[in-house]
């Protein structure tokens, strides 16, 4: 009897130790793909404001934060951002993995929390929704202290385009929200499968 539960004790460690390795891979893989979405897919989405581009790269993070939490959200938008700014983005430097981090990890904290109190299509809607709300309201205030501080214009310069930018972070953050609603149930199986049976 000892013997057995020692037995079962050892695999189900070794049964944890797998499942947090493949969640690992999955999430390596999620920022592989957001990364490939920036560099292949990127445009404007204002004519009046063509140096605000329109990118997929929350789509993955938001299907990871709804797969694996609001924690493991914040951890793909920090690695997705650094790797992002630091690669493809590159030009955008300090300040764009700065802004990035800010948009992307209001986006999926608020709709991650939302979502794993209650992981229904009614509560993913409205943690999407949510979500991209508070994208815009904080970015409203990030854009206003943090733009003007490395981009070195006048904040009235940058209240001028604050119709355009809280437009623009609706439509994107609304974009990517409603991709991730069509595609996380098709891909949610693989996502939680870790591979143990």
């Amino acid at each position: 009897m000892l013997q057995e539960a020692s037995t079962q004790k050892v695999s189900g460690k070794r049964t944890s130790t797998a499942g947090k390795t493949q969640k690992l891979v999955k999430m390596g893989l999620l920022v592989g793909i957001s990364i490939a979405l920036v560099y292949l897919i990127h445009f404007p989405l204002i004519p009046a404001v063509p140096f605000l581009e329109y990118d997929p790269a929350d789509i993955p993070i938001l299907i990871g934060t709804f797969a694996f939490g609001p924690l493991a959200g914040v951890m793909l938008t920090v690695i997705t951002s650094l790797i992002q700014g630091l690669t493809v983005s590159a030009a955008s430097g300090a300040y764009g993995i700065i802004m990035h981090i800010i948009a992307t990890m209001t986006l999926v904290v608020v709709a991650g929390l939302i979502y794993s109190r209650n992981k229904t299509r009614k509560s993913a809607i409205m943690g999407l929704c949510l979500g991209t709300l508070a994208m815009a309201v904080v970015m409203f205030g990030a854009n206003l202290v943090i733009t003007p501080l490395f981009m070195g214009v006048p904040r009235d310069a940058v209240m001028g385009l604050m119709p355009f930018i809280l437009l623009f972070n609706v439509i994107k953050a609304g974009l990517n929200g409603a991709v991730t609603f069509l595609l996380y149930k098709r891909i949610s199986g693989f996502l939680h499968n870790n591979g143990a049976n």
